[in-house]
């Protein structure tokens, strides 16, 4: 089992190797296995990449996020500019339907809503829009609209565990209540439980997924 101080060491190495993040701007502290990253990066999309970066970490059981996004003057944008993009955004995305998706900017954040057919499309707009110069943030508050029954949901997410789980996916636990799946059960890594979440996002109908795993070195 790794110690705090081997996570904290392993996530500020991940996060100056990783070209995309300015490490020297985000601090790292470690609790039972719960990092939290703080400080400022001069985009969005740098926030991101370095939540992503810290959950690929093993150890790693949960993340909490203190980082501000000071934009730099160059990065300045009119909320009516940021609006535009992401409407030129949707309009060149072939995931993402743009008849489907709203927008609202407010400040540099921006506010996706509508209505989707499937995960994917919800994701891929959001990182669409994520992206763009003078976000300060995004709320996806997309919601999907459900497709086929869910009769089958249950069997199939169980079925995709089991074909892509790195481990015994015996230890995870589905249940399904209309348009939610609720996880639990145990995984090795942050990546297996990542793997699982998508699993139940994949299912078609899928509105909600509960994400109750406990990652167990």
């Amino acid at each position: 089992m790794k110690t705090d101080t081997k996570i904290q060491q392993d996530v500020l190495d991940e996060l100056k190797w990783e070209p995309s993040v300015n490490a020297a701007d985000i601090g790292v502290e470690v609790k039972d296995g719960i990092v939290t990253l703080a400080g400022h990066v001069g985009s969005y999309a740098e926030k991101w990449d370095a939540e992503r970066v810290a959950q690929h970490v093993s150890g790693v059981k949960a993340l909490a996020v203190e980082i501000d996004v000071t934009l730099p003057g160059s990065s300045q944008r009119t909320d009516a500019d940021i609006a535009r993009a992401a409407e030129n955004v949707m309009e060149w995305m072939t995931y993402s339907p743009k008849d489907g998706v709203r927008i609202k900017v407010e400040g540099g954040w921006i506010t996706l809503s509508g209505e989707v057919e499937w995960e994917y499309q919800r994701r891929a707009a959001k990182n669409g829009v994520s992206q763009l110069m003078g976000v300060k943030g995004v709320s996806d508050l997309i919601t999907i609209k459900p497709k086929t029954s869910l009769d089958t949901v249950k069997s199939g997410i169980e079925a995709a565990l089991e074909r892509r789980a790195k481990t015994d996916a015996k230890n995870i636990r589905v249940e399904v209540f209309g348009d939610r799946v609720t996880l639990t059960g145990t995984v090795h890594s942050w990546d297996e439980r990542t793997l699982a979440e998508h699993s139940a996002w994949s299912a078609p109908g899928v509105q909600l997924v509960i994400d109750e795993l406990v990652v167990a070195n």
